[in-house]
């Protein structure tokens, strides 16, 4: 027969026994990442990579047929305008090939005529952009225009000065042009005995940013020689997805990463290019991309000539969002939901989202600054479950 104390030794056991039982059967909480809901500054972007180009680039080519002499310059030597960069004794044509270069040089003709029409006009697309600028600068004064109006106005006239002074060099350009071809033209009616040199000479100051040509060989009519450009004014080719590219617009900021420095570079998007061109991806997939060109606005000395970037263009941005890390969303039907902590517990909750940025989204309807949001939830993770949280 048991004694009272040997039944009370075995009750305790049971109890014992039991609690560990509930502790082992008790579900666990769930370990989570965790981040705050709060208001900050949210950019919506295009990123893609690009690349750095001389705005005005010159190919020089051969305006005559002929043997062409040693090109003594190399890549990155300074040039002057108008300084010989090449020389070529022409070959004796015949009549065909006479008609073709009086062609020619009535083509460079045409070609000039048609690029002193555009300087005209960019000439007085910048006089109006300085006056509309010097008339938003004094409403701004008089706190009659908001300084982003100003802003946009400044902007479009810096553009527009920037496209006169393309239009300038293109005029140069066009200009040599014609004087080669005219002395070409004199050089093939020459005969054999008394035949000059026919002197390529530089279209525009700036430096060689490329010898194409620099060994002695015959050349034909056209053959590139050299490519002229000035590093200083660079521009910027990011080639995005057509569907990508639709929501772009010129004037829109861009920001350069991953270019060599420590800070990122500021640019403005001057155009987005009107045909679209097939490339295909590293996955083998054919894309429809569209190239977009965007103005340097604090070119560093370092950058150069088809130099690689990452670009960012800023389609919309905001000051003060409210946003969620975009990783904390998932579907919920056709609307989008979260888990927010409360008491230890993970709570679903239906979210109404606005832009979309490269890692945050706004959130219209929802959710409140300083709410806790489970980001990339668990598969087994529901709502009411016990959760250990960790913050990030």
């Amino acid at each position: 027969m048991k004694t009272p104390r040997v039944r009370l030794i075995y009750i305790v056991l049971l109890l014992i026994i039991a609690v560990l039982a509930l502790l082992t059967l008790r579900p666990q909480p769930i370990g989570v990442d965790i981040a705050p809901v709060q208001r900050e500054l949210l950019q919506v972007t295009v990123d893609e990579e690009g690349e750095t180009r001389v705005h005005d680039r010159f190919a020089v080519a051969a305006p005559v047929a002929g043997s062409l002499m040693r090109i003594e310059l190399h890549d990155g030597d300074p040039v002057e305008e108008g300084q010989v960069l090449a020389t070529i004794a022409p070959l004796p044509l015949s009549s065909r090939e006479r008609e073709e270069q009086q062609a020619r040089v009535a083509a460079t003709e045409a070609l000039l005529r048609a690029e002193e029409d555009r300087l005209r006009h960019a000439k007085s697309d910048y006089e109006q952009a300085r006056r509309e600028s010097e008339r938003l600068q004094n409403l701004l004064q008089k706190s009659l225009v908001s300084p982003q109006a100003a802003e946009q106005a400044k902007n479009m006239e810096i553009t527009s000065r920037n496209e006169l002074e393309a239009a300038q060099h293109r005029v140069e350009a066009a200009t040599f042009d014609v004087k080669v071809a005219r002395a070409g033209l004199i050089a093939m009616e020459e005969t054999n005995d008394d035949r000059r040199m026919v002197e390529v000479r530089s279209p525009v100051k700036g430096q060689v940013l490329r010898v194409l040509e620099k060994s002695e060989r015959v050349v034909a009519p056209g053959t590139p020689l050299l490519t002229i450009g000035n590093p200083s004014q660079l521009e910027v080719v990011v080639d995005v997805l057509s569907s990508e590219a639709v929501k772009v617009k010129a004037g829109m900021p861009v920001l350069l990463e991953n270019w060599g420095g420590d800070q990122p570079l500021h640019a403005k998007v001057r155009t987005v290019e009107p045909h679209a061109f097939t490339k295909v991806s590293a996955l083998g997939i054919e894309e429809q991309r569209v190239n977009i060109v965007a103005d340097l606005l604090d070119a560093p000395e370092e950058l150069g000539d088809g130099y690689r970037v990452d670009a960012r263009i800023i389609t919309w941005e905001g000051d003060d969002v409210l946003v969620v890390p975009a990783s904390a969303l998932f579907r919920q039907g056709a609307s989008y939901a979260v888990f927010v902590i409360q008491d230890g517990r993970a709570k679903l909750r239906a979210v109404e989202v606005g832009h979309r940025g490269s890692f945050e989204v706004e959130v219209l309807k929802g959710l409140s600054d300083g709410d806790r949001v489970v980001i990339h939830p668990p598969n087994e993770l529901t709502d009411g479950k016990r959760v250990k949280a960790q913050e990030r």
